[in-house]
């Protein structure tokens, strides 16, 4: 749906861009456009901040032209370098990991272009905005042909034989495995395991198998080596933090094992589940950590006990809250000081509707001074963020 509209805008005449959170994530989204319209002959542009100066100003001139083409890319889209001759047509890939004032920053680069925002897991302030602004939304709720929902199961201790054993067996078939950690050092203040450790203890555990790392503090060439390995099947274990959480399409991985767990926000954790089980044979999520807090707890429980995204979204709405309004926080202490986002939802739908027949027949309240004047009062500035999607 979002290269169908992409190429609405380039067959129209003008450009149209997609800006994914990781450079992992904007390199594959590009090889398959690309591969995909190469015999359309619609240019396809790669923007990223590892890439040459030479071939980045090439790319910067083809977009300041105004020439009708697709350009995908990273954080790079935003910087004040890059200048669209003609931008109709934005998409916001995995919109979750883009703060609102980074998705405001690409729209700003054209003239009130069309936004189309993607996430595979609604989160606290998308909740928000379908219920209270004017975000109009459409529904993926069931897999792909063919596909089976991964289990999820939970663990305490990483170094159980169980799972070795399980590891062993999927990787003796060709499969690949992912091993998330949530930090890439060691740490005084978070006894965590940290990346490197996890992978030499890895490495130790599985000797027969090769086990590549990735974080996002190696150099880029380096990442993208690792990750094609780990999709030819040359590393059969990674052993990653969540820059893998986004996108990353392995039909052979199988195994996504998440070590302290109750660390990562239940977006993350679902998303992380969703880079295994891709392909033909269904997937496993290993949820592994010792949550000392209810909300920990609470998280590892609604992983293990639902795979339905909105459920999760729902659950952690209850969690996290809904966010500032139009404000730049994703999540956090609500300002609504009565309403309830979960236990009002109806309430607050019909509000919605009102205040939309309000603003189409009166755009600037003048029929309204009091409210208004409120409206200005409370909100203020951040009236120009309320509806950046």
């Amino acid at each position: 749906m979002a290269v169908i509209f992409l190429i609405a805008a380039v067959d129209s005449g003008f450009q149209g861009a997609i800006m994914a959170p990781t450079e992992i994530l904007a390199r594959q989204h590009f090889k398959r456009i690309s591969g995909w319209l190469s015999a359309l002959g619609v240019p396809v542009h790669l923007l990223t901040g590892s890439l040459p100066d030479p071939q980045r100003e090439g790319i910067l001139a083809n977009i300041a032209s105004g020439e009708p083409c697709i350009v995908v890319g990273t954080h790079a889209l935003i910087q004040k370098t890059v200048r669209f001759g003609g931008l109709a047509a934005v998409v916001v890939d995995e919109q979750h990991r883009f703060g609102v004032l980074q998705r405001g920053a690409l729209t700003a680069k054209g003239s009130h272009p069309h936004v189309l925002v993607m996430t595979a897991t609604p989160i606290p302030r998308t909740l928000t905005l379908s219920v209270y602004g004017d975000l109009a939304f459409s529904v993926i709720d069931e897999l792909p042909p063919g596909r089976t929902p991964t289990e999820t199961r939970y663990l305490r201790d990483p170094d159980d034989p169980r799972l070795a054993r399980f590891i062993a067996n999927e990787t003796a078939q060709g499969r690949r495995v992912y091993w998330v950690c949530p930090v890439i050092e060691e740490s005084d203040k978070l006894p965590l395991m940290p990346v490197i450790r996890r992978h030499e203890t890895l490495s130790k555990r599985f000797p027969g198998e090769k086990v590549g790392i990735l974080h996002g503090q190696l150099p880029p060439e380096e990442r993208q080596s690792t990750m094609e390995r780990f999709v030819s099947g040359e590393l059969s274990i990674l052993v990653s933090t969540t820059v893998v959480e986004v996108g990353v399409d392995v039909r052979d991985a199988t195994v996504m094992v998440i070590e302290d767990a109750h660390r990562f926000g239940l977006s993350q954790l679902h998303q992380l589940r969703g880079r295994v089980g891709r392909g033909e044979v269904g997937g496993f999520c290993f949820l592994v950590g010792k949550p000392g807090t209810e909300d920990g707890r609470a998280r590892i429980e609604a992983m293990r006990t639902s795979s339905d995204g909105f459920e999760i979204a729902e659950r952690d709405l209850a969690l996290r809250g809904p966010g500032e309004i139009c404000g730049v926080r994703q999540h956090g202490i609500t300002d609504f000081k009565v309403a309830d986002l979960v236990k009002d939802r109806d309430l607050l739908e019909e509000a919605r509707e009102d205040a939309f027949t309000l603003v189409g027949s009166d755009p600037v309240l003048s029929g309204y001074p009091d409210l208004r004047r409120e409206v200005f009062r409370k909100l203020g500035t951040k009236l120009k963020l309320a509806g950046t999607a």
